[in-house]
């Protein structure tokens, strides 16, 4: 992911593009027109050699600059017959579609994205972000007039009077000085869908968001964890990598990456699945006191003091910096999955399809505050991109259209979590994956990468914050106040980067259990007295599940030692 700073009506400021310069160590790129300036932190994906920002049209009157990929830009150039592209970037486009359709070719756009763009002409501008937030933004206002948009908080919390993330699926004028929504699927309206599964037309909508994002100019890889949805994702790009541009420039040997504590679940797992498919295997070690070092530098780059997050994002960040250590910018991960289809333990208790359908649907519009955050600020913070396949706006869309009743879970016909995608690649002639791979029970990343991961969070955490200090956390921290002492221990962090009630107003915070949404805790009575986000708080579902009896926050790492091969663990990028 590159990183983007623009600042606009600011006459005594330069943008401060260094601060996110992790983003994108390529190219660094500034423009300026009068008091608006565009600077830009390149991560060079496509055409390395010219496609440097920021962008423009043929006379220089557009400018643009851009963090993201469109997928579609081939197709798009062929509409723009009459237009003149100065490099062969992907990004290219957006100048040029502008001058054809004004503010309204952004859902033309197939992709992930965060745009700024400035018409020189007017001296107006538009700001956009991709349909889900899978590409970070903010948005900030300065007690000078002017208007800030950072790819990272640590952009502009300094010079802004307030902040806030940018909505995804959302685009800004400044000639109507407000936000609109381009983005609107059948599904945001949350009525229950009717649509009749069929898993090949599922099968088909999940290989064509795969294949599309094997566009590349540079090494790249998967991430694998061997849950179903990394495995499905390493499956598909090792079928169909052969015969491709990235195969022809880089070889059609697929490279496959996994991290976790010795002896974890995850490395396990992965090394099974890279096996069947034959890539070439990375595996990654970290200790307990590994992610406690890097703690500090997760909470600074991730920019949240979200508890689950920062539990997946460490060994992701940790991770990223070994894969970019070996020449790959790009991996393709896994995302999203558990939001469209129910995947989390917690949808075993969903009373009906309609409540399964809503939930669903506030999870996926979440996604921008958790894990998509996550994968892109983790990878980010090393210079690596990653992409999402499950949350192609296509795959989306035939997705949620299918009818609830198949995706809920149903123990009496033998459908566990995510039965739908499961059934759609369970192919007996060409298999995709194993039967116990693609039949195994679901495992939060934070859970995978090895149990006491989060036991040793939780005992750090409770050697630094005192009783005492949990006593005056309302006091402290009335906004989400820390009901346990590793959410303390992080806010603590959160607060010393970023001290502004802005920044604190950017986390989300309510009631949660094993990724839940508020409204999900009630569907099961017993869940408002454990709440944590572990998969393992999913009492009675979960095969490693807490004690019942046990407080919270005293919980051991207590694996069931009869836990059959069939548990999944998701993609380094699957979780929640």
């Amino acid at each position: 992911m590159c990183g983007i700073l623009a600042v606009l009506g600011c006459s005594d400021s330069q943008a401060k593009r260094y601060r996110l310069k992790h983003r994108g160590p390529d190219w660094s790129g500034l423009y300026q027109h009068g008091d608006c300036y565009l600077a830009h932190q390149r991560l060079a994906i496509i055409d390395p050699a010219s496609g440097d920002q920021p962008l423009f049209n043929e006379d220089k009157s557009v400018a643009v600059t851009v963090n993201g990929e469109i997928y579609n830009h081939e197709e798009l150039r062929k509409k723009l017959v009459n237009h003149k592209f100065r490099t062969g970037s992907d990004c290219d486009v957006i100048a040029h579609l502008y001058e054809e359709y004004g503010e309204d070719f952004v859902d033309m756009l197939d992709g992930i994205f965060s745009f700024v763009l400035l018409d020189t002409r007017d001296n107006s501008y538009i700001v956009a972000r991709d349909a889900i937030g899978v590409t970070s933004l903010y948005i900030g206002w300065g007690l000078d007039g002017s208007v800030w948009i950072a790819s990272e908080l640590k952009g502009l919390n300094d010079d802004c009077e307030h902040f806030e993330s940018f909505p995804p699926g959302h685009l800004y004028s400044s000639k109507s000085g407000g936000f609109r929504r381009w983005y609107n699927p059948p599904w945001f309206s949350e009525v229950t869908p009717s649509v009749p599964y069929d898993p090949l037309v599922l099968r088909r909508a999940f290989e064509n968001a795969v294949i599309k994002r094997l566009m590349t100019d540079v090494p790249f890889g998967v991430l694998l964890s061997g849950g179903l949805d990394s495995s499905l994702v390493a499956s598909i790009t090792a079928r169909y990598l052969a015969g491709t541009k990235a195969a022809k420039q880089w070889g059609s040997q697929l490279h496959s990456f996994c991290v976790g504590l010795e002896g974890s679940p995850d490395l396990k797992a992965a090394r099974e699945v890279a096996d069947y498919l034959g890539t070439v295997h990375h595996e990654f070690h970290f200790t307990v006191q590994d992610g406690i070092d890097a703690i500090e530098d997760v909470i600074y780059h991730i920019e949240t003091y979200d508890v689950t997050t920062i539990r997946a994002s460490t060994p992701m960040f940790l991770m990223s910096r070994k894969i970019k250590s070996l020449g790959v910018k790009m991996v393709i991960s896994g995302e999203g999955s558990d939001e469209i289809f129910g995947g989390y333990l917690y949808f075993h208790k969903a009373p009906n399809k309609d409540e399964f359908h809503q939930e669903t649907c506030r999870k996926i519009k979440a996604l921008h505050l958790y894990d998509c955050l996550r994968a892109n600020k983790s990878t980010s913070a090393w210079g690596l991109e990653a992409r999402v396949p499950f949350l192609d706006k296509e795959f989306i869309n035939v997705a949620m259209a299918i009818d609830p009743e198949s995706k809920m879970i149903n123990k009496d016909e033998g459908r566990i979590e995510k039965w739908v995608l499961r059934r759609a690649f369970d192919d007996e002639n060409h298999p995709y994956l194993p039967k116990h791979i693609l039949y195994r029970q679901k495992e939060q990343f934070s859970d995978g990468v090895g149990y006491s991961w989060i036991d040793g969070l939780k005992a750090h955490a409770a050697a630094h914050v005192t009783d005492k200090m949990m006593l005056n956390a309302s006091n402290i921290f009335p906004h989400n106040t820390p009901t346990t002492k590793e959410a303390y221990y992080y806010r603590m962090i959160f607060e010393r980067f970023f001290p502004q009630n802005s920044a604190r107003l950017t986390v989300p915070g309510g009631a949660s259990v094993a990724c839940s949404t508020a409204k999900a805790v009630e569907w099961d009575a017993t869940w408002k007295n454990n709440l944590d986000p572990s998969g393992r708080a999913a009492l009675g579902v979960h095969l490693s599940a807490y004690d019942a009896e046990t407080p919270l926050g005293n919980k051991p790492s207590k694996i069931i030692e009869s836990i059959p091969l069939m548990m999944e663990i998701p993609g380094v990028a699957i979780h929640g």
